[in-house]
Formats: structure tokens, C-alpha cells, sequence
């Protein structure tokens, strides 16, 4: 797998996020097929890419409620 230059990649952090400073997800939507995550509070630490219908998958899920405890 080929990885992405992610040197100009614009963050956002999730509205999932906890705003206390714990559990602080980034994403950025500056690819198209892919979505890089990465931790936050580690923004130099590794990057997971995603194809960008798995995450829209994803996201769609945890919106619903059906990833819920």
C-alpha cells in the first residue's frame, strides 16, 4: 500500500471528541478516496488511511447509534 504525502493535510478534530483532552480524533478531508485518522495529542505519531466509503460506513454507524455499547 502506497502511503499518502500528508505534509500539507488540513485536520479537524471529530465532534465525537472528548473536549476534556482524552480521545481527540483528527481526520482530514483534503483526498478524496482516502481519509487519514490520526490521534490528536500525537500529531506527529502514525496515521491510519481509510478508503473514504469505509469511513463514510463508519461514520454513518457511529451516527446512528448502531456502534454503541
Amino acid at each position: 500500500m502506497r502511503s499518502i504525502d500528508l505534509s500539507a493535510a488540513t485536520w479537524r478534530k471529530s465532534s465525537y471528541s472528548n473536549q476534556d483532552g482524552g480521545e481527540c480524533l483528527e481526520v482530514s478531508d483534503d483526498f478524496g478516496a482516502v481519509v487519514p485518522v490520526r490521534d490528536s495529542k500525537v500529531p506527529h505519531g502514525p496515521v491510519l488511511e481509510f478508503p473514504a466509503r469505509g469511513w463514510s460506513c463508519f461514520v454513518a454507524a457511529v451516527k446512528s447509534g448502531r456502534l454503541s455499547d
